[in-house]
């Protein structure tokens, strides 16, 4: 049966029993150089010569009898020649050979599985070397890719300070600016609450003084009022007749809706309005110029923007009447 070696796969199949084989063919050819010395050395000697006696009974006959033969004399044995020794010799220095050959194959065998040894060694060593190149190559590349991507992300979180940054002073300056707008806005509101307050004054002065000339005056005929005030002639539905209140109602509502940004000094214009009972405006015109065209414009279109005018305290919105405007110094 052939077994084979795991370790050594170049090893050739080795016989089984063929230890026991050459230690019996070395026993057999020992016992045999032994038997074939001492027969040889046996043989060589000379052999020696042999002596023999022979007594015959000698009848009481008187008839002669022949003489005995002489005795043969016994030659020496041949020797033995030597071709059995060299046969013996040459089949001896066959086996020897054939020993030594197989010697020398086993020692051929055994430098080729050493060889063999070696090439695999080498071999494993090779892949080994080159398993541990790949793999510092890869560490190496897995490395630089993680400094990479750190640094990409450090980039991108610098993006994101920056435009956090850029984000919240944009904010600020909304704010600042939101806050500044807010400030002018106050500021303006509180000019004009003040000038309203200013302007308001000065028509409840002009108002007085007007009562305190009416109360002087005659008690019937017609009435005007300069300013923000009415005009009448107390005929129609109702009467046009208003209270002394009504002016400062519409002042307060026209006011509010004046845009205008030129010069202030000697304007003053007169709209005619006209007004349904419940304060629906129906028209308005220029009764009176300043002068200036682009304030005339600005005054009527405030006038149209107050619709609907206010009421009077009788409920009901005068027909007609005049307003005086002046634009706000």
């Amino acid at each position: 049966m052939i077994r084979k070696n795991s370790e050594y796969p170049l090893q050739p199949p080795r016989e089984r029993g063929t230890g026991r084989a050459f230690a019996f063919a070395l026993v057999m050819h020992a016992l045999l150089g032994f038997f074939l010395y001492h027969g040889i050395q046996w043989q060589n000697g000379t052999p020696e010569g042999a002596e023999a006696e022979l007594w015959t009974e000698v009848p009481d006959s008187a008839i002669p009898r022949p003489p005995p033969a002489p005795p043969v004399p016994v030659a020496p044995a041949p020797p033995v020649p030597d071709e059995q020794a060299d046969i013996t010799l040459q089949e001896k220095k066959r086996q020897q050979q054939e020993v030594a050959r197989q010697a020398q194959l086993l020692e051929q065998q055994r430098q080729q599985k050493l060889q063999a040894q070696q090439e695999a060694k080498a071999k494993r060593q090779q892949q080994l070397a080159a398993e541990q190149a790949a793999q510092l190559a890869a560490q190496k590349a897995a490395a630089a890719k993680q400094k990479q991507l750190q640094q990409q992300a450090k980039k991108l979180q610098q993006q994101l300070a920056d435009q956090q940054k850029q984000q919240e002073l944009k904010e600020q300056q909304e704010d600042q600016q939101k806050q500044a707008q807010a400030e002018v806005q106050k500021a303006a509101k509180a000019k004009a609450q003040a000038d309203a307050a200013a302007q308001a004054k000065k028509v409840d002065a002009e108002r007085r003084a007007r009562l305190a000339q009416m109360m002087q005056g005659s008690a019937g005929g017609t009435g005007s009022t300069d300013g923000l005030g009415k005009s009448g002639t107390g005929t129609g539905s109702g009467g046009n007749a208003t209270s002394l209140g009504y002016s400062d109602k519409v002042r307060r509502a026209v006011r509010p809706n004046i845009s205008w940004g030129g010069e202030t000094s000697g304007l003053e214009t007169v709209v005619s309005v006209r007004c349904s009972p419940t304060g629906t405006l129906l028209g308005a015109s220029i009764s009176r110029s300043s002068g200036n065209a682009a304030w005339d414009d600005a005054a009527l279109r405030a006038v149209q923007r107050t619709d609907p005018m206010p009421q009077d305290i009788n409920g009901k919105t005068p027909t007609s009447f005049l307003i005086t405007l002046r634009p706000a110094s």
